[in-house]
């Protein structure tokens, strides 16, 4: 098919552009998280904590997605487009920032109150949602 090329070049800026968020967003969690706990030593269990701790649970969706969104992207032919539309509307709905609740949106919320690189990378991937 035609359009696969475009969509699986879209698909890789996409996903280029939520591996910029999720850094940000890791970074600004991991400055709020050591203020409380203080300093973590090392990458190592920095990565451990993202992996195994409570306080950077909410980031986990937002990983499984991104892996998601890659695996579409690195396909050959694009076998399954109401897969890839799923994955981008669920990307779409995750990255609503809310003031209310505790779910994913409140905390998205919070890291775009306080973190510049945060609300940058959000808008790179909002324009490439549209």
């Amino acid at each position: 098919m035609p359009g696969d090329h475009h969509m699986r070049a879209h698909l890789g800026n996409l996903s280029r552009s939520l591996l910029r968020l999720h850094k940000a967003l890791l970074d600004s969690e991991r400055v709020s998280y050591e203020r409380v706990h203080g300093r973590i030593e090392t990458s190592g269990a920095f990565f451990q904590l993202v992996l195994g701790d409570a306080w950077f649970a909410w980031l986990r969706p937002l990983s499984q997605l991104m892996v998601k969104i890659d695996e579409l992207s690195e396909q050959d032919e694009i076998e399954d487009r109401t897969e890839m539309t799923v994955a981008i509307d669920s990307i779409r709905t995750m990255l609503t920032p809310s003031e209310e609740g505790d779910g994913f949106g409140r905390h998205y919320y919070d890291a775009l109150q306080r973190e510049p690189d945060v609300v940058l990378a959000h808008a790179a991937v909002r324009a490439l949602l549209r």
